[in-house]
């Protein structure tokens, strides 16, 4: 039996955790019980909205996510996931919390190298994400050219179409996000990472296939790293 434990820091927002529990089962190449990675998820929604710390000095979530942290340390947690995008804009106050944490975007840069190792990718997240460049500059310092959507693109169909998700609308919210991914194309996207986990849930919700580029699901993509660090290798992009 493997005897690392996982922690999982959730609960930004509840569906998307509960997503990555799931995925991260699906994923795992196990047939049976016993052969599946041991995990503790701490989910708790009433940590303070990201995004509206970052833009409108909102309530600071750091407290919140330290305090999750440290009951993941008392349950014997050795790494920690996070499947929350903006989250790891605190990722190194976070790691003075003294564990191992899996970074959502170099374990979506391994999944991305796989169907997109270089040129032009496209990034879809949350205002704040974007705007802490917390993609940009991870994956242009790894050769990649990035872009993003406009202002108006994420005023009026990617910010709309997250919080869809959150309200558990999430068929509503393909059809933005669609729209939206397939703007990237037309400016050069290869590849278009969906660095919201919200996003991934709506992409799902709808035929994502005709967008008619590889889709990088950052729930998948920590999932899998999740999976790597469990089994002890290495899943360096």
């Amino acid at each position: 039996m493997n005897e690392r434990i996982l922690g999982v820091l959730g609960g930004m927002g509840p569906l998307a955790s509960a997503h990555f529990m799931v995925r991260l089962t699906e994923l795992t190449p196990a047939a049976r019980d016993q052969e599946h990675i041991r995990a503790v998820l701490w989910s708790d929604p009433t940590i303070p909205d990201r995004s509206s710390h970052r833009l409108a000095n909102g309530a600071d979530p750091l407290p919140a996510l330290l305090r999750g942290l440290s009951g993941l340390k008392a349950a014997g947690c050795g790494a920690v996931a996070i499947p929350c995008n903006t989250a790891h804009g605190w990722y190194e106050e976070m790691l003075a919390a003294g564990l191992p944490i899996l970074h959502i975007v170099d374990a979506s840069a391994v999944e991305l190298r796989k169907a997109q190792p270089a040129g032009t990718v496209g990034v879809m997240g949350t205002a704040a994400t974007l705007a802490m460049r917390l993609y940009q500059d991870r994956l242009e310092t790894r050769g990649w050219r990035v872009i993003v959507p406009g202002d108006e693109v994420m005023r009026t169909l990617v910010m709309p179409a997250i919080s869809l998700v959150k309200a558990g609308r999430v068929a509503e919210a393909f059809a933005p996000l669609a729209e939206a991914a397939r703007g990237l194309v037309r400016r050069g996207a290869g590849a278009v990472v969906l660095g919201c986990t919200e996003i991934p849930l709506g992409m799902k919700a709808g035929p994502a296939g005709e967008i008619g580029v590889p889709l990088i699901d950052t729930i998948d993509a920590l999932a899998l790293a999740a999976i790597a660090w469990a089994r002890g290798e290495d899943a360096a992009a």
